[in-house]
């Protein structure tokens, strides 16, 4: 834009009398010149109006309400690098609590004094907590003399993070198959995949697909009667990505956590039922000992010297000192009325939903996760859970409709999210969108849309 356009800008008496709002924003290249930011800040509002609601999407496990207080925590946070320890001590401080905080809440023996870290989310978590088994078999095999050459990781229906670690620290993932009716990991067959070389048993606190939870104490109990027979010790780490941030508000007499000896770390998503802004997971040992300390680099940096142990490096702060906000905001009390409140109107809504025809539970919010899914009875009805999905989300609503993995894949079910922000009324309205799409599909069946037969298994 040249020096006319600019005076030009200056003296509009509206955003959308600026010359540059009668242009198209270049998509590939840098524009030529500056522009006027207000003006931009408004075209970029504008675009973004094609996303949809956060609010309204209830396919995502992620925070996407948050008190006015966490926004002008992020904004104090914005310019701080919380990899910086040395610059920024009291951020690197309040880390440092929330582990410890986190520790005392999943029963660590040493929650004052073990060692854990904040990651960008559960995902990059995970994968540290993947490595230090790798580390610490290996460790344990070379004492031995033995081959390190073909370590595996034995787990359930995971999220596709721990394929990612398989893949990029090559380790062969032996992901137990569901058959039957089966929803989770089957205990019973993890015989049949641990050996001498397995790394470790990852359990997950909420699965992905199904949303309930895998049983940890019993996962454990297989494996002590395995090292009794075969002499593996071999260590459990828990994907507690959502129900990490569940179990020990609503269901606390429920063994998962480092009560269990087997146990050895947990990793956790701060964004998604820890309530905090997206970029925030937690990864906890259970004691200082079972994070080998090969991979701990101690790096100058900034004039000081500070170990780190993560995949990225640089990183903002604010969602650290977000998490430290609602730890200390809500507390114990408060985390157990909002899961509580998120469960009631999932069973509420789960309850509901069974009463209109077509449609069978297949989880109802209980036991689990704060979620409900369900399937369509068998017979034709005129719409595949896809075409329902569809029909929704022209009210603005996302839910999630999907096949279940392993050899459960002619099994479609339909899975709506309960978080912090979805209150009742909320859900009420959902409930009614999803009856007139039902009585819509009723009169105009979707006859060429894959409604057929083959989606419609209960």
């Amino acid at each position: 834009m040249g020096l006319h356009s600019q005076r030009q800008s200056e003296h509009a008496e509206d955003i959308y009398q600026d010359p540059l709002t009668e242009t198209v924003l270049p998509k590939f290249q840098l524009p030529a010149d500056s522009h006027p930011p207000q003006v931009i800040a408004q075209m970029i509002k504008d675009e973004l109006l094609m996303d949809g609601n956060s609010r309204q999407n209830l396919a995502t496990f992620c925070s996407t309400w948050m008190e006015e207080q966490v926004h002008e925590i992020m904004d104090l946070c914005v310019d701080k690098n919380m990899i910086d320890k040395d610059e920024y001590p009291q951020t690197a401080e309040m880390e440092s609590r929330c582990v410890h905080i986190l520790a005392a809440l999943w029963n660590s023996p040493q929650a004052e004094t073990t060692l854990g870290c904040s990651t960008t989310g559960s995902s990059e978590a995970a994968m540290l907590g993947g490595l230090a088994m790798k580390w610490r078999w290996r460790a344990l095999r070379e004492a031995k003399g033995l081959d390190t050459s073909k370590p595996n990781l034995v787990c359930g229906p995971v999220q596709v993070c721990w394929h990612k670690f398989a893949r990029y620290f090559d380790v062969e993932l032996r992901e137990i198959p569901l058959d039957g009716d089966e929803v989770c990991m089957n205990p019973d067959k993890i015989k049949d995949y641990v050996d001498e070389n397995t790394i470790g048993v990852v359990p997950t606190l909420g699965v992905t697909f199904t949303c309930v939870y895998e049983p940890v104490e019993q996962v454990a109990k297989v494996l002590d009667a395995i090292e009794a027979k075969f002499g593996w010790d071999i260590p459990i780490h828990v994907d507690a990505a959502s129900g990490g941030f569940i179990a020990p508000f609503v269901q606390p007499d429920l063994k998962w956590d480092f009560r269990i000896e087997r146990v050895k770390s947990i990793n956790t998503s701060g964004h998604k039922y820890g309530l905090s802004p997206l970029g925030v997971g937690w990864v906890i040992w259970r004691a200082k000992e079972e994070l080998p300390e090969g991979l701990i680099f101690n790096v100058d940096y900034l004039g000081g010297n500070m170990p780190t142990f993560a995949l990225n490096f640089s990183r903002p702060g604010g969602q650290i000192v977000a998490q430290y906000y609602n730890f200390m905001r809500l507390g114990f009390a408060g985390y157990k009325g909002i899961q509580e409140a998120c469960m009631d109107t999932a069973q509420w809504l789960a309850d509901e939903i069974a009463k209109i025809g077509p449609f069978e539970l297949f989880y109802d919010g209980r036991g689990g996760l704060p979620a409900l899914s369900y399937t369509l009875k068998a017979g034709d009805h005129g719409f595949s859970l896809y075409d329902l999905s569809d029909r929704v989300r022209m009210r603005g609503w996302q839910i999630a409709s999907y096949p279940l993995p392993s050899h459960r894949h002619d099994t479609v079910i339909q899975r709506i999210m309960i978080r912090h922000g979805v209150s009742r009324d909320m859900a009420a309205l959902l409930l009614e969108d999803i009856k007139a799409a039902v009585s819509h599909f009723t009169q105009y069946p979707q006859v060429n849309s894959g409604a057929t037969q083959s989606f419609n298994h209960s």
